[in-house]
Parts: structure tokens; sequence; C-alpha cells
């Protein structure tokens, strides 16, 4: 089958940054699906696993950590799904990605493709609503409310993939007032679009924009990029006893005690806790991947996918790559079909 990896950590301008590559197909055991991929999109985990994970001598990694496509085959212990299911999901960091024609993965974070979506604008979805989901209502709990404050999310990074959706959840599934945060017209506009109350421009001090809307501080902070910049605004701006919750991974150790003087907790979002871990809850992501499916085949969310570059290669997928190192992008970059 065909398939695109990489051998050795490299910038993506290196010629060899990404391979093309011909391996056998892999066979579904337990309680495993094999799924004929039709599209992938890429996260900004792509580009961090390619720069940073080292890989043994001989062998080869395979990058994609979302995916629409249609089972093809299934494990002897598979309950969920069938060949022939239209399914979209993000798979696993420490499995084989989905770069590849066909893929393994275990039913219990896989869902059933959203009915009126096409397989590009499907495979947008997954790991940025598994994120947005499980931080706001499973990590944060944003419909348990902080007494006292205004009960809003600021959510930083609002036109990203995980924002974009995050923006969407919240006015679909709470009562919160949502503010996003950009720091260019089109992504200040994106943000409005996909349906934010207010929208800041973190570019510049956001306490200070917040105090002159003259509400009150937020009960909780969805920080997506950059949160060691941001962190001293945060601090300033949140309210006592609010909640931060946060997806990145910041350059710098952060220094958690003035989180102590405002008695603030700190949610710490990793979609892929559960896969890795085998969680006793793991089937959590098939069940709200489902749920986001239900909702949008409602016409109550819609697909953040922004631009297909073309089918499944090396070439297309170090231009996305480029393009995701940029932190220029809103939305989600798609490629579809080999």
């Amino acid at each position: 089958m065909r398939a695109v990896g990489f051998n050795q950590p490299q910038p993506i301008t290196s010629e060899t940054s990404l391979l093309d590559l011909d391996l056998p197909e892999p066979e579904a055991k337990g309680r495993d699906l094999l799924v004929e991929i039709r599209a992938v999109s890429v996260n900004p985990v792509d580009t961090k696993v390619r720069r940073t994970a080292a890989v043994e001598p001989g062998q080869h990694r395979i990058l994609g950590y979302d995916a629409a496509g249609v089972v093809k085959a299934v494990g002897p212990e598979v309950k969920l799904f069938k060949p022939g299911d239209e399914v979209y999901y993000a798979g696993a960091i420490n499995r084989p990605g989905t770069n590849a024609e066909l893929h393994l993965v275990d039913e219990r974070i896989v869902g059933f493709k959203p009915k009126t979506l096409s397989f590009e604008e499907a495979a947008a979805l997954p790991l940025t609503a598994i994120t947005a989901y499980e931080a706001l209502f499973h990590r944060m709990k944003v419909q348990d409310k902080v007494a006292g404050a205004w009960n809003a999310v600021l959510v930083i990074g609002g036109a990203g993939g995980v924002g974009s959706i995050a923006i969407q959840l919240l006015r679909e599934l709470s009562d919160v007032t949502v503010i996003g945060t950009g720091s260019r017209p089109e992504t200040m506009d994106w943000i409005r679009d996909f349906g934010a109350h207010h929208v800041l421009d973190h570019s510049k001090p956001m306490a200070k924009q917040l105090a002159e809307m003259a509400i009150g501080a937020p009960a909780f902070v969805f920080s997506t990029t950059h949160t060691e910049t941001h962190l001293p605004d945060i601090l300033e701006l949140i309210a006592p006893q609010g909640r931060l919750s946060l997806i990145d991974d910041p350059k710098e150790p952060m220094d958690l005690r003035p989180f102590k003087s405002k008695a603030l907790s700190i949610h710490w979002e990793m979609m892929f806790a559960r896969p890795v871990w085998q969680t006793a809850d793991m089937i959590e992501q098939h069940k709200l991947l489902n749920h986001v499916a239900e909702l949008v085949d409602a016409k109550k969310l819609r697909t953040t996918l922004s631009e297909t570059l073309g089918k499944i290669n090396a070439e297309n997928l170090k231009k996305a790559h480029a393009m995701i190192e940029s932190n220029r992008t809103k939305g989600k970059i798609v490629l579809s079909g080999f």
C-alpha cells in the first residue's frame, strides 16, 4: 500500500523530510478496524513529531492523526462497526498514522462519519473536536459555574482548528459567553463567523481589552497556542477560582506559583491520553465523535475545513506542514485520496 512517512527528524525544507513509501497491507486483529483512508487533515502534532521523533535506523514512521474513510475489515472482537461503514477518527500517537491507504485503529476511538459531510469535510474534525470537547467539558467542566465570575470562556487562538470547533461547541452545548482571540482582520472575521460573542486581539494586552468591556472577569480560559506568552495576561484577567485549560507545549517551564493567589486550577488536555493509556473510559471518544456527527447532521456544527491541497503524497504533505509551521493558518488543511 502507498503511505507517506519519514526516517529521521528534519526541517520540512529538507528534501527527505517526508517520503513516499510502499508498505505491506496491515491485518485487523482484536478490536481494530482496517480503514480505507479517503481523506486526512494535518495538525500541529504532525509537524512536532516530524521535527523531533527519533526513528530506529532502517525504519520509518507514518504520521497522520485525522482521517475519514471506509471500514474494509474488522478484527474478531469488534462490536461497533462492520465493513462498509463510513467513519472518522484521530487515531493514536503511539501507533502508525493515517497517511496511508489502509490504517488500523481501535474501534473505541472511532465515530460514524457525519452523513451530511464529504470525506474531506469530515477529516477536518476529529482531533480538534476531541481536543476541544474533552478540554471544555471533561477537564475544565465549563458546565459547572464559578461563583461570582462572569460565566464566559476566553478561547485564545480562536481561528485555529481547535479554537474554531471549540467556539461552536460552547455555543451549542453551554450557556457561556464566548470570547475568541485573533490577531489579523481575516482571523477575527473567521472567529465571529463561527459564533463568538466577542473578539479580542491577542497581540495586545487582553486583560486591558476585557477591563474596558466592564462586564467582569471570565471564569474560564482555554489556551490553544503560545500559552507561555499569554500567561501573565491570563493570570491578570481570569476570575478568582477560575479554571485554565491548555493544549500546547510551552517552550519554557511554567511557574505555577502565581496560580495560588486566586486559587486557580489548571487542566492540561491531551486527546491521545485515553488511547495511549488504554483508559477504562476510552470509549468516550467514540461517543463524543458520534455526538459531534449528530450535531453536524442537525446543522448545529459545521466543518472547519479551510483548504484542500490535493492528493495524499509527500509533496503535498510537505506543503501542508510548512503552512502549519507558519502559524498563520485558520481552520484545517485537508488532503484527499492517493
